[in-house]
């Protein structure tokens, strides 16, 4: 019997993949779990294992080709005797999950009348104190005004409301996590028990009704369109009326380079700021000290500096290490120090990401990053490597120029360009007394959303960058 294998949602808010390659061919036979496909989402290429044993009777997909979550990839032949035991297997399991759920509700229910009871006598004994420490206050007053009795009255009603709420330690767990007062919510539960799901529908619903009225109704994602429509303006004209042309197809990683670059360009009103820093001192500080971290595995070049200096500035002008929510018109100042470093790859530019660089030393981060741009480049990051980045940094430095305007990887602040550290003739001194001597002087750039930050926060916190890597020995002081 025939089979159908569609693309599984991947989560994470991604809809689409690329076919980056076909493992198999029609007619062949394939055992459940063998790698079928190479697809590429976002960045990541991962292997699509086969979700059956049979013989691939029609494959749908080829190289470079974008699929869609639900489109068909394939269709299989299986031996109904297999189907029909795989179907049996999966009905098995969920007749054990249902058992298994029917017994742990009825566990959590003989917990939650334990809990509940326990509960009602702590109640009735903080009741009865509550009482006797009542009558003394009427004997010793009372000639209490009126209102103060209305008061009294008032309370004595509103603890008797707060009797325990039935429900099971589960759900008054998801309550508390929650925020939400059980006594608030409308039960829904056998003999008025509070369930878990009313606790989640109470929690939205408080949570619309903190919304602005405006705000429009979220919907499910549609498909996207495969070609992206333009203004009339901005048509392109026939090229080939004025001589030979060739298209190529915006893939795989370029693809998602030019999205994510266009969304950037088009949000955030970028601002840069240039300034150069003296790292004579700091090269020969690297030279002394290369050959031991090349000895443990790494590779001591200028970028670990610029990091761990980069990190220093975050942490004295956090505005740099934020978001921009413009919807809630909020600053998020994020308190953590993800550093993303852009590696030139076959297949593009990607950002892997080093996390929670503020704890790690010169000699950590040498060693790590190496290896992660190694992964990088060999396609063996994953989704996690080249996501949750809070500030961005890129080095075209190895590849000569004078400087460059990065654009910001959105949704960031701000991010660091470095461009090749060149020995130049520098004055030092002043006027009447003053010395030309040659330093290695390294161009940096910052390019920053004006939104968030002036220019002359981009100043200081240049300043610091540029003051650490002039004194190596206070940037040691940052490990």
């Amino acid at each position: 019997m025939e089979k159908e294998f569609r693309l599984a949602d991947p989560g994470e808010g991604i809809h689409e993949a690329e076919i980056v390659e076909v493992l198999v061919s029609e007619g062949d036979e394939v055992e459940e779990e063998q790698p079928i496909l190479v697809i590429e989402t976002d960045k990541a290429a991962t292997e699509v294992p086969s979700p059956m044993t049979g013989v691939i009777k029609k494959i749908n997909v080829k190289e470079g080709d974008t699929v869609e979550v639900g489109d068909l990839l394939m269709v299989f032949e299986v031996e109904a005797e297999e189907a029909e035991e795989k179907e049996d297997a999966e009905k098995a399991e969920e007749k054990d999950e249902a058992e298994e759920a029917e017994t742990e509700e009825a566990g959590e229910k003989e917990e939650a009348e334990k809990e509940e009871a326990e509960e009602a006598e702590e109640a009735a004994k903080k009741e009865e104190k509550e009482k006797a420490a009542e009558d003394k206050k009427k004997d010793k007053k009372e000639d209490r005004e009126p209102e103060e009795k209305k008061e009294e009255k008032k309370t004595a009603k509103s603890e008797e409301k707060r009797k325990p709420v039935p429900a099971v330690p589960s759900t008054r767990r998801v309550a508390r996590e929650l925020g939400v007062d059980l006594h608030e919510v409308e039960p829904s539960g056998p003999g008025g028990r509070v369930t878990t799901e009313d606790v989640k529908a109470y929690a939205e619903k408080q949570e619309e009704e903190k919304k602005p009225e405006k705000k429009a109704e979220k919907k499910p994602p549609e498909k996207k369109e495969k070609k992206r429509p333009v203004s009339e303006e901005a048509a392109l004209p026939d090229f080939s009326q004025w001589g030979e042309v060739e298209r190529i197809s915006l893939r795989s990683v370029r693809r998602t380079t030019a999205k994510r670059m266009q969304l950037s360009w088009s949000e955030i009103p970028h601002v840069t700021h240039q300034d150069v820093a003296d790292i004579t001192d700091l090269e020969a500080f690297r030279q002394n000290h290369k050959k031991d971290i090349e000895d443990e595995g790494g590779a001591l070049t200028i970028t670990i500096f610029v990091i761990k200096a980069a990190v220093a500035a975050l942490k004295a002008y956090p505005r740099f290490n934020a978001s921009l929510d413009m919807e809630q018109e909020e600053i998020i100042l994020k308190h953590y120090y993800h550093v993303g470093l852009a590696v030139d790859t076959d297949r593009g530019l990607l950002v892997p990401v080093i996390r929670e660089a503020d704890r790690k030393s010169i000699t950590d981060l040498a060693i790590e990053f190496p290896s992660l741009a190694e992964k990088t480049r060999k396609g063996e990051v994953d989704r996690n490597d080249l996501t949750g980045g809070s500030f961005t940094i890129t080095n075209i430095g190895s590849l000569g120029g004078t400087g460059f305007t990065p654009i910001i990887n959105y949704p960031q602040a701000a991010i660091l360009g470095m461009a090749k550290a060149r020995l130049q003739p520098v004055v030092m001194g002043d006027m009447s007394n003053y010395l030309v001597k040659p330093r290695l002087m390294l161009p940096l750039v910052l390019g920053f959303d004006h939104r968030i930050a002036d220019g002359a926060d981009a100043a200081r916190f240049m300043k610091k960058i540029v003051s650490a890597l002039e004194n190596p020995e206070k940037l040691m002081m940052l490990t």
